[in-house]
């Protein structure tokens, strides 16, 4: 089969590689028939997550059952599924209270309660190095699913690939920072970054009650994108003027809430990025600070932005000081995913307009460097394969 295979930072490739096989009876084997290229996906490709192995990379992606383990029951020949981006067994401590990404399991050389840069990681998660299980990634023709009969969800026949896609990772993840920040009814919200989770989020804010909402980038591209597709209000972060501009548009006080949607990837001067190779850092929390500086007194900050390693000057005294409320993670896509296919069969919350780019997959290395790089107006690439 063909698949998007990763080799080292900047150097991805399309490759024939070998068909997924069943490897325990708990697995399913899917033939792709859309995926898409992620913001976390850059992450590998830029290096910041480390990677030496060849890997299939993509955890957005859904597809058709072509095989079923021995033990699998709830799936068959031919069903229609979408994958959450999170590997869970369904049985340990952490799956049975809610925190699939968490998964004892699913990550078994890697795992550990420490949380550490290096070692100790939480759950296993669809081609994302093999700090979280070397799984291979959706970004193929086929791909294996382990625990067959937890993750993958039916998708109803009358709802398109393209409807239900998001559902792998970037809905969810930006619904939850909604749910995560607490977002009640008359909330202002603000959400740092207008990419594909920021988009999201956005989205869900309304939904939650909010009365208003901001999008806050640095390219204009993506905040047109915020206005047409999630009615956000913009505002060009550019020399600190963003933050005052939200505290004017709050009647003074700041956001009651904060997305950070950008996480260590957030566009940074030359001189930033010195001083986070002096300290050994991972990319920036300047996104991060920008919201915390931003939201009200006793405000609360969701970060669904990836953060990779430990990070000099966290601002916990300006925490403090103002009481805030900082929550974080990877979504527990597994405990979301029903309740936001519904509101998409209602009609309630769309995920598939932020799409600006079709292909297939041998584009796919042009279209990792197109997205990577901002070019042509790039917000979202589906691929198919």
């Amino acid at each position: 089969m063909k698949a998007v295979v990763f080799h080292k930072p900047k150097d991805i490739r399309v490759e024939t590689v070998d068909d997924p096989k069943i490897e325990d009876p708990q697995d399913a084997i899917l033939r792709i028939t859309l995926t898409a290229i992620c913001g976390s996906d850059l992450h590998i490709y830029n290096g910041l997550f480390p990677q030496i192995n060849p890997l299939i990379l993509g955890h957005e992606f859904m597809g058709v059952v072509e095989e079923v383990g021995s033990e699998v029951q709830n799936l068959k020949k031919g069903d229609r599924v979408v994958v959450p981006f999170p590997i869970s067994c369904g049985r340990c401590w952490f799956c049975e209270h809610g925190l699939p990404i968490h998964c004892e399991n699913s990550n078994r050389d890697k795992y550990g309660p420490e949380g550490a840069v290096l070692d100790q990681k939480g759950g296993g998660l669809f081609g994302y190095t093999d700090l979280y299980g070397g799984y291979p990634g959706g970004q193929a023709e086929m791909v294996r699913v382990p625990y067959a009969d937890v993750n993958p969800r039916k998708v109803p026949d009358e709802l398109t690939d393209e409807q239900v896609l998001f559902l792998t990772d970037i809905l969810p993840t930006g619904w939850i920072s909604i749910e995560w920040a607490d977002v009640k009814e008359g909330d202002s919200v603000a959400v740092y970054g207008c990419g594909p989770v920021g988009l999201m989020a956005m989205k869900s804010a309304w939904l939650h009650g909010a009365s208003k909402v901001f999008g806050l980038d640095v390219e204009p591209y993506r905040m047109d994108m915020a206005k047409k597709t999630a009615n956000a209000e913009t505002i060009l972060v550019k020399d600190g003027e963003h933050v005052q501009k939200l505290r004017e548009m709050t009647d003074g006080r700041g956001p009651d809430a904060v997305v950070d949607a950008a996480g260590m990837e957030a566009h940074i001067s030359a001189v930033r990025k010195l001083e986070a190779a002096v300290h050994a850092e991972t990319g920036t929390i300047e996104a991060l600070s920008m919201a915390i500086s931003s939201v009200r007194r006793g405000g609360r900050v969701s970060v669904m932005g990836v953060y990779a390693t430990v990070y000099d000057n966290f601002p916990f005294g300006q925490i403090f000081d103002k009481g805030l409320t900082l929550r974080g993670g990877q979504a527990p896509v597994q405990d979301y995913i029903d309740q936001l296919m519904d509101l998409i069969r209602e009609g309630k919350i769309r995920a598939d307009d932020i799409i600006t780019h079709r292909i297939g997959i041998d584009e796919a290395p042009q279209a990792y460097k197109m997205f990577n790089n901002k070019e042509d107006n790039c917000v979202k690439v589906v691929i198919k394969p």
